[in-house]
């Protein structure tokens, strides 16, 4: 059931006198899709970046799942904190659970995020629902590359999300090894797109 039709303001206590900060750690790092004032580095403790989604829509299909981000339990996870005017909250949380929640596989969490120079916020953000059928933890790093290989949905080839993700986190000077390795197992592919 789509989220896209719930009041944002009630189902995330979202106070339209203030900015509303949201997290992002995939493709809303590289693609945000909604106007914002302020885009700043930022970590997230008690959960971590994981390709643990089957992607049936944006990066892949039912028949040929892709694999996408989610927020999952534990560790530590840096990304991107977007400062979004209180005049566009409400939009922006309507556009982003069109966009996340099109097979309602995250739950929405205000969650404290310390941004770049210490300042910690509350953040929207997107956690993996780990009772979702599309919840895929403990695939092999050769089934990984598999559904990365193969996926291929409306947003696009799942290679290119991953290559994007994977190219911003070094812009920002953030190492993540499996990333480096699923994409130096994908080389062939991922100069081609």
């Amino acid at each position: 059931m789509s989220q896209g039709t719930k009041d944002p303001a009630k189902d995330l206590a979202v106070d339209l006198a203030e900015d509303l900060w949201v997290f992002g750690y995939g493709s809303l790092m590289w693609r945000p899709g909604f106007p914002f004032l302020e885009r700043r580095h930022a970590g997230l403790h008690g959960y971590h970046r994981a390709l643990c989604v089957l992607s049936h829509v944006h990066r892949g299909t039912p028949e040929r799942p892709g694999l996408v981000m989610g927020l999952d339990r534990g560790g530590r996870c840096h990304g991107v904190a977007f400062r979004v005017a209180a005049a566009e909250a409400a939009a922006t949380v309507q556009y982003l659970r069109e966009r996340e929640q099109v097979t309602s596989v995250y739950l929405e969490r205000r969650l404290p995020v310390r941004l770049e120079g210490r300042e910690s916020v509350r953040a929207l953000a997107y956690v993996v629902d780990r009772r979702h059928a599309q919840y895929a933890s403990g695939l092999s790093f050769e089934d990984v590359v598999e559904h990365v290989r193969q996926g291929q949905g409306v947003s696009g080839a799942n290679v290119d999300y991953v290559r994007s993700t994977h190219e911003h986190l070094e812009a920002m000077g953030v190492t993540d090894p499996l990333l480096a390795r699923i994409m130096a197992a994908l080389e062939p592919d991922a100069g081609a797109g």
